[in-house]
């Protein structure tokens, strides 16, 4: 959740996060009086239990009338006392579930809007031009069948809708693309990482991903645990409750995971192929660090998301996410977006995102500060996934059906090209 001597300070900045966001910034006044009625309650508790207190030592000198007065008065502020301390507990747990409502504060320059309304930061590479090669783009699953790299028929009978099977070049082609993200990721110092893919519901909840978007994840009601949709939340819980000391710069990992989403609400969207598919594999980079250099480190991350494309070699262009489309948690995301041929469209291949104090302070994740512990900053970003496939396939198609395998990639895919199956 978000600071309340934030929300405190400057309601106004509140206020208008919420309003870009296209969220109620009336939570913010309402949050406001449910911490005024707890801090109201808390001070007359306080008052009276230091009459209890004194009224203690005079019940026990008084005699008579005077006890029997004393111990009417104790019992009726002992009722009070008991009555305030509920008052207060009750505005607390309003005031906090107020509190999750509001998403992480926007970082100045984000725009303000919808899915349509961000704003393009930079656009690298040229798409090919097809029809003056001679040939009509196919888009990924027919490539890949021909390739016999994907299996949706038999992925639906085992397993339903959105399931799917990569087999020969498509399992050797996606395990190379993880291999070089997890290389790569290595090289700049990021620890690498297994991560759990069922986690608690206080590390789903301390991680955002549940109070808005419960539709959206896997739970297993029995166990009381959820299926993760990215490791980002494996890694925002594996530092939770700790103090983190810094001295040595950021803690940079890089998790490897397999990732699971219900994508509740997408009835009829990307039907065709693996763009929108309930299981994926991914490796996601998750950074704990100073608030104060949260931003510098959201830049290193988007740098290394456009090395990972280059070693793909597909045209891709850089967006600032708006506010209405960042998800709870997120301050600032950017989204790298490649060229889809069959679509005649970007689609985004990885996202970037500065979640600031946000996670942290609900996981009580802290650092060593000036002033004793103080809140840790979080960061998160895409280094490969299996969607990168789509972007490889129709990027790199040829005239025949094969796919020539980009060049940075053929070390870890033991392939120069991809030739259809006969």
């Amino acid at each position: 959740m978000i600071d309340i001597k934030l929300l405190a300070d400057d309601p106004e900045r509140v206020k208008a996060s919420q309003v870009a966001r296209g969220d109620d910034p009336a939570l913010v006044d309402e949050v406001l009086d449910a911490d005024a009625r707890r801090r109201a309650a808390l001070t007359e508790f306080e008052q009276l239990r230091a009459r209890q207190k004194s009224l203690g030592k005079e019940v026990a000198r008084a005699q008579g009338p005077d006890k029997e007065r004393l111990l009417r008065e104790t019992k009726a502020i002992a009722s009070t006392v008991r009555e305030l301390s509920a008052s207060a507990e009750a505005s607390i747990s309003e005031r906090d579930a107020l509190l999750t409502a509001i998403g992480n504060v926007i970082i100045d320059g984000v725009p303000a809007g919808g899915e349509d309304d961000y704003v393009v930061r930079e656009l690298v590479g040229t798409p090919r031009d097809f029809a003056a090669e001679g040939f009509a783009p196919k888009d990924h699953l027919e490539i890949a069948e021909g390739l016999k790299a994907i299996d949706m028929a038999r992925g639906a009978r085992v397993a339903g809708s959105r399931f799917y099977f990569l087999q020969g070049v498509g399992a050797r082609l996606e395990l190379g693309l993880l291999n070089a993200g997890m290389a790569l990721a290595v090289e700049r110092g990021f620890v690498p990482m297994i991560t759990p893919t069922l986690v608690l519901p206080d590390v789903m909840r301390g991680a955002g991903f549940i109070d808005r978007h419960a539709d959206e994840v896997y739970r297993l009601e029995a166990d009381d645990l959820f299926l993760t949709g990215t490791s980002e939340v494996a890694l925002a819980g594996y530092h939770g409750g700790e103090v983190i000391d810094f001295a040595d710069g950021p803690k940079r990992y890089a998790g490897w995971s397999t990732c699971y989403r219900r994508e509740a609400g997408s009835y009829g969207k990307d039907t065709r192929g693996i763009i929108r598919v309930h299981q994926f594999n991914k490796i996601e980079m998750f950074v704990y660090c100073d608030p104060a250099d949260a931003e510098s480190e959201h830049e290193r991350l988007l740098d290394m998301e456009r090395e990972m494309l280059a070693k793909i070699d597909v045209p891709y262009r850089v967006i600032d996410t708006a506010a209405g489309d960042l998800g709870q948690s997120a301050a600032r995301k950017f989204d790298a977006e490649a060229w889809f041929p069959s679509q005649s469209r970007y689609r985004e291949l990885t996202s970037t995102s500065n979640c600031t104090t946000f996670q942290a302070r609900r996981l009580g994740t802290r650092m060593k500060g000036e002033r004793g512990n103080e809140i840790v900053a979080t960061l998160n970003g895409t280094l490969a996934t299996t969607r990168f496939l789509v972007a490889i396939l129709e990027n790199h198609q040829q005239p025949d059906g094969s796919v020539v395998v980009p060049e940075a990639l053929r070390p870890y895919v033991g392939l120069d090209v991809l030739i259809p199956a006969p």
